[in-house]
């Protein structure tokens, strides 16, 4: 998080990215050594495969849609929780709760976790 922007404008910033499904804006957030942990899944590490992980989401999904509750800030890490809501392909769509956990180093993510329920999202 940039040192001169809130939090919550600085989340609300990445999650406007991430529901535009704009893979590069969101890679823009990271250290180029960060860690990404997507709910149940293997860490992903590194630029180029997390690019490839989030770019393979982005199109397995139609949209996604984020709203946020709650944000906190403590030293080096933000955290927040919300709902966020996928449409699939085929119109249908899941709403699960979610908190994601920021680790930042010099004003960019360097480990990213996401705490969410996301199984019901494949059936």
């Amino acid at each position: 998080m940039p040192e001169r922007e809130p939090a919550r404008a600085w989340i609300a910033r990445l999650f406007r990215t991430i529901d535009k499904q704009d893979t590069e804006g969101f890679c823009g957030f990271l250290a180029d050594d960060a860690v990404f942990i997507f709910a149940n899944s293997a860490p992903v590490a590194g630029a180029a495969a997390v690019r490839a992980g989030v770019d393979g989401f982005f199109k397995a999904v139609r949209a996604l849609r984020h709203d946020i509750v709650d944000v906190w800030t403590f030293g080096d890490k933000v955290i927040c929780r919300g709902a966020v809501t996928y449409t699939r392909h085929d119109g249908s769509a899941l709403t699960v709760p979610f908190a994601n956990v920021f680790g930042m180093r010099d004003d960019r993510v360097a480990h990213y976790q996401i705490y969410a329920d996301v199984s019901a999202l494949w059936k």
